[in-house]
């Protein structure tokens, strides 16, 4: 019975996961760019870009390819942050773009129903926006054009 109960927790776990990850098939460096330029030409602002792998060889130390780019609204995020002020510990919005073991380049960032979750938000046409807005900027940073 316990067997069945770690179990089922670990596929609950598996399958209630916020974050999303999605494949690019560009670079770490490219994607990345591919991002800044969709969010800018968006009105959005980029705040930063975090370059793990260099910060971890800057301290002698190894690490894939990885960044982080931090984005976003500063309209929507007041509005978030207007109801929960603690949202300003999950925002500004950040993607992390990295190399994984198999040498392949992926797409992570956490979804609004996370957000939502974590913050005392009554926002749900802005989350579904956020939702939104999300997939559709890291599918296109990441997909070549057919």
């Amino acid at each position: 019975m316990r067997k069945l109960i770690m179990t089922l927790l670990m596929v609950t776990g598996l399958f209630g996961s916020d974050i999303i990850i999605k494949s690019s098939d560009y670079s770490v460096d490219v994607t990345i760019e591919r991002i800044k330029t969709i969010v800018t030409k968006k009105g959005l602002s980029v705040f930063a870009i975090v370059d793990h792998q260099k910060n971890a060889a800057g301290v002698d130390m190894r690490l894939g390819a990885s960044k982080v780019i931090i984005f976003g609204n500063p309209r929507m995020g007041t509005m978030f942050m207007q109801q929960d002020i603690r949202a300003g510990l999950d925002l500004p919005l950040r993607v992390l773009v990295y190399e994984d073991s198999d040498a392949k380049v992926k797409i992570a960032y956490r979804d609004g129903a996370w957000l939502k979750r974590q913050h005392d938000i009554d926002a749900p046409k802005l989350f579904k926006g956020l939702d939104g807005a999300l997939d559709k900027i890291t599918t296109k940073a990441g997909k070549k054009s057919k």
